[in-house]
């Protein structure tokens, strides 16, 4: 009988644990470069790749590391449509092509807004860095975006 009490209590601890660390997306984080003109930046970022992670996306976070981000790859290039619902930090959205190009950079995009973020063509992933970090280290459309990705 006290087994199974003991066993019982134990298993929601570990599930809890284990959910908590899936939500900080410490599983799922890769290494992603962003080079340009002999300058190249890192960062580990998180990888959304379900439909569900990708709604949530960075939803209800109150910071970023600067070395931090969110990527959002998709199976096939698309013309990307974000918001900022329930976001509460600025990003800058960076809307990738499959060749690893930027197609477009949109700054500080507004919290909680609802107003649509758009790529300006297909793209084949976006990446979703804390506000500011474009200009901070002097990201330009002319950049290349490479990441590893094992999955």
């Amino acid at each position: 009988m006290l087994t199974a009490l003991t066993l019982a209590l134990a298993l929601p601890v570990a599930g809890c644990d284990k959910g908590a660390e899936a939500e900080a997306g410490a599983e799922a984080t890769v290494p992603l470069t962003i080079a340009m003109a002999g300058t190249t930046h890192r960062f580990r970022v998180e990888v959304a790749r379900t439909e569900a992670e990708q709604e949530k996306g960075l939803m209800f976070r109150t910071s970023l590391p600067a070395d931090g981000g969110m990527l959002f790859p998709f199976v096939k290039p698309k013309i990307a449509n974000f918001w900022m619902k329930n976001t509460l930090i600025p990003l800058d959205m960076i809307f990738v092509r499959a060749d690893g190009s930027i197609d477009r950079i949109a700054e500080n995009a507004i919290p909680e807004s609802l107003d649509p973020v758009v790529s300006g063509g297909e793209v084949a992933a976006v990446l979703e860095l804390a506000g500011g970090t474009a200009a901070k280290l002097g990201i330009d459309e002319s950049a290349k975006v490479t990441w590893q990705d094992a999955k």
